[in-house]
């Protein structure tokens, strides 16, 4: 009989911890590095091909200086965030990543628009092909934001819903942030296009 109850015993306890969702929040965690991780090899492909694509606009365009030097902190802040899975769970360090980056952007699409300049930097074979990779790279970079932003509502749904919400209380699991636009409100609002036509 003490073994039947043993048996009962191990049987309830093992459903409790399914019902739980323990495992899943462990599966769904993984999940969630794993596509930060890609996010940030992406993101790392786009620091080490800025030097590059600089080099080759500046042999062109040498009284660009400021937008180099823009460049040039930009990647080097970027490059220097210190990236650990903390970032994950602390919304303010996820902010200041996106910061960074965001910045390495900007000064990115600066750099792209003074070669719009340079008819002779555009027919250039190196230029164009750097800033063919360039285009895969930002084409994979928002692939592995997107999967992230799955990933992390797989788990922010885990861990907000019930009984599951239990769980995430007793073990700390707090929702993780995601992604966001830098300027929601003025990109919600519809810009105002004038074709210079007469009414």
């Amino acid at each position: 009989m003490k073994t039947f109850f043993k048996w009962l015993a191990i049987a309830a306890f093992a459903s409790v911890l399914s019902a739980c969702g323990y495992n899943d929040f462990q599966s769904k965690d993984e999940a969630v590095k794993a596509a930060w991780g890609e996010v940030v090899n992406q993101y790392q492909g786009r620091a080490d091909l800025v030097p590059k694509i600089a080099q080759i606009v500046k042999a062109y365009a040498t009284h660009e200086e400021a937008t180099f030097e823009a460049v040039t902190k930009a990647r080097s802040a970027a490059t220097s965030f210190q990236i650990t899975p903390e970032v994950l769970n602390d919304p303010a360090a996820f902010e200041k990543f996106q910061q960074v980056q965001g910045q390495l952007s900007s000064a990115l699409s600066r750099l792209m628009a003074v070669s719009e300049n340079y008819p002779q930097l555009k027919a250039d074979g190196l230029y164009r092909d750097a800033q063919s990779q360039l285009e895969g790279i930002e084409n994979r970079i928002k692939v592995a934001r997107n999967r992230y932003i799955v990933a992390v509502q797989d788990y922010n749904v885990l861990a907000r819903s019930f009984p599951t919400n239990l769980t995430a209380m007793a073990m700390s699991y707090k929702v993780k942030p995601s992604f966001t636009v830098d300027n929601e409100k003025a990109i919600s609002t519809s810009p105002d296009v004038d074709f210079g036509g007469k009414k």
